[in-house]
């Protein structure tokens, strides 16, 4: 896994739970599921890279 996409990978993980507990606080649920959306694509996208680590 590149440091970079492993970087970006987490970065989003970290941001889209950021968005989704601010916005459950505020009680705005669109945002909070876009955040939660945003949290699902950084772990799908690390996920990913770590399977092209074992087939390489």
């Amino acid at each position: 896994m590149s440091t970079w996409e492993k970087t970006k990978a987490q970065m989003e993980v970290v941001a889209g739970g950021a968005v989704r507990k601010s916005a459950h606080a505020m009680g705005n649920e669109k945002l909070a599921a876009k955040g939660g959306a945003l949290q699902a694509r950084g772990k799908a996208r690390r996920l990913k890279e770590k399977g092209k680590e074992k087939f390489s």
